[in-house]
């Protein structure tokens, strides 16, 4: 019986070691770009929670990720963006490569942070005085800066809408999805920030 015993609690040990293992390189893995994107957000007065939010829900902070409609690396930048981006910012060297070879520009953490931030601040002007405006800049990230102020409109007079009312006014089940699950993981985040 002794021997049952000790083989049980060497047992409970190694589960418990494995899952402190896995535990922490998960929060290794979630964070190990929180510098970089502390950063590009600082740069585009963005709030890097926000950030760290959208990343989570495009990829899980995995830099290789390929979209379905040709969306590249950690925020799943469109090259159209890229190259917007580097023609806005008079990168020349930028601009030829992203005509050439988007995808290696946008699969590099760094660049696809800093191109992902500055479309979410050029974005985010339209909605800067807008009470819930993260609401209506994922949507515009997901589904497009036009279909997102379709869905904001409301007549001459009107109050602008809470941000659970935009949220319901999306066409788009898997875009109202992406946006309820990103704002939720940010107000998650705000809260572990502030403990």
């Amino acid at each position: 019986m002794p021997a049952l015993k000790r083989l049980a609690l060497a047992g409970l040990i190694l589960t418990a070691v494995c899952v402190a293992a896995l535990y922490y390189f998960n929060q290794y893995w979630i964070h190990r770009y929180d510098a970089l994107i502390e950063r590009h957000a600082a740069v585009y007065r963005l709030d890097p929670d926000l950030v760290w939010s959208i990343i989570h829900e495009e990829t899980y902070f995995s830099p290789w990720k390929k979209g379905d409609a040709g969306e590249f690396g950690l925020m799943q930048v469109m090259p159209a963006v890229g190259r917007e981006w580097a023609a806005e910012t008079g990168m020349r060297e930028f601009a030829e490569r992203m005509r050439q070879e988007p995808e290696s520009l946008l699969l590099d953490p760094e660049r696809n942070i800093q191109i992902g931030c500055w479309y979410l601040e050029k974005i985010s002007k339209d909605y800067r005085d807008t009470p819930g405006a993260e609401a209506r800049i994922v949507a515009a990230y997901n589904a497009g800066p036009s279909r997102a102020a379709e869905w904001e409109k409301v007549e001459p007079g009107r109050q602008p809408l809470t941000a659970e009312q935009f949220v319901a006014r999306i066409s788009f089940p898997s875009t109202r999805a992406y946006v309820s699950n990103i704002l939720a993981r940010y107000r998650e985040q705000k809260v572990s920030r502030k403990q």
